[in-house]
């Protein structure tokens, strides 16, 4: 068992983004749905780890993560063209899953998986954005910690096989990257998303 205390933390939050115009509202996780993780395993962003790894129960919070803090900046070299032809089966384009503002998994020669926004279908190649879809912006949450302890023997090892190629559900991350929480799938629940998921995970 690792030295490292690890806590079970579950916190319901509001999660903007900040620019000029103002405040943007991007996800939710209710009080009745909270967003749970196991901390110390690296499951969320880091910082924002940190700031609610350190509050108790029913405690509120308000903070802002700068893009150094949360997904980056966003590159311009990260939106690439590939041809068609690298999304064909049996031969012919597929229209059903390649849609203009669909996520799609991608991999690369060194079998790392990532996902690309489809910002362009043309005659002959397909333009896509491999930017994280929060690369740029500062992350605002706003919400409360639901639960917080320490975690318990099953749910540190659940965690380390989730991370080791076993059971492994939740969100995000979707990243793919969608919602928070993660679903139930042995009885425990899972960690995943973001803390943000849909887009705090990694």
């Amino acid at each position: 068992m690792s030295s490292i205390e690890h806590k079970y933390i579950a916190v319901a939050y509001e999660l903007y983004t900040c620019d000029e115009e103002g405040k943007h509202l991007v996800e939710k996780a209710p009080v009745d749905q909270p967003f749970n993780f196991v901390s110390g395993f690296g499951l969320t962003l880091e910082d924002f780890e940190k700031e609610v790894a350190a509050l108790e129960n029913e405690q509120e919070f308000d903070f802002t993560l700068k893009p150094e803090q949360a997904y980056g900046e966003y590159y311009e070299d990260r939106v690439i063209s590939l041809e068609k032809e690298n999304f064909e089966v049996d031969g012919k384009f597929d229209h059903e899953h390649i849609q203009k503002g669909t996520a799609i998994p991608l991999q690369n020669e060194e079998g790392q998986r990532f996902m690309g926004l489809v910002l362009e279908i043309n005659e002959k190649d397909v333009v896509l954005d491999l930017n994280h879809p929060l690369a740029g912006k500062s992350l605002n949450f706003k919400g409360k910690v639901v639960e917080s302890r320490l975690a318990k023997e099953h749910e540190i090892t659940h965690v380390i096989k989730q991370l080791s190629g076993g059971c492994g559900c939740g969100s995000c991350g979707g990243d793919g990257c969608g919602g928070c929480g993660g679903d139930d799938c042995d009885g425990e629940n899972c960690e995943g998303g973001c803390g943000g998921g849909g887009c705090c995970g990694h």
